[in-house]
């Protein structure tokens, strides 16, 4: 069996890229509203949260990551069939988003480097890899569905391909 090497290169995350795959979650196009006697701003509908399906329920909750090895081995992509899944920085640090069509053709990956300063939001169903950051212990908070019912599929790649994500991360900083 002859091994296949696929090297992904990180492109700019822009809503009208990421379309396809979810929303884009920042400021930068938003009017905001003015709030609290006018000592905030207030950024609505960033997102669109669907977690109803099968009884679901809004989850809010905090991932802690740290980065895996570089260039990254792609193994594994993820999709959640009951509800979007919004990743959210808590710090100013870049990170990886990797989504693709169908697992198991390489033609339909694509790699976004997002900036500390933009999430995601993963519409129903959309592949995704776990979490990719650069730095130790990078915060994130989480929206997404809980309830009965099987929320993640997986999808392990085949052992023979060397699907690798690179990304300059001096670059990004």
């Amino acid at each position: 069996m002859t091994e296949r090497h696929i090297r992904l290169a990180p492109e700019p995350l822009t809503p009208e890229a990421f379309r396809p795959y979810g929303d884009v979650l920042e400021t930068s196009r938003v009017s905001p509203r003015t709030i609290n006697q006018g000592f905030a701003q207030r950024f609505n509908d960033l997102c669109h949260v669907d977690v109803a399906t099968g009884e679901g329920a809004v989850n809010v909750s905090l991932f802690t990551a740290n980065p895996r090895p570089h260039p990254i081995a792609v193994e594994l992509m993820e999709r959640h069939p009951l509800g979007t899944q919004a990743f959210i920085p808590m710090q100013d640090r870049p990170w990886l988003v990797l989504v693709c069509d169908d697992p198991l053709d390489p033609s339909t990956y694509r790699l976004f480097a997002a900036t500390g300063r933009q999430g995601v939001n993963y519409a129903r169903k959309v592949w995704h890899h776990p979490l990719l950051v650069f730095d130790p212990e990078s915060h994130f908070l989480i929206v997404d569905r809980k309830g009965p019912g099987e929320n993640t599929e997986e999808v392990w790649l085949p052992r023979d391909w060397k699907l690798q994500a690179f990304a300059n991360h001096a670059a990004d900083h």
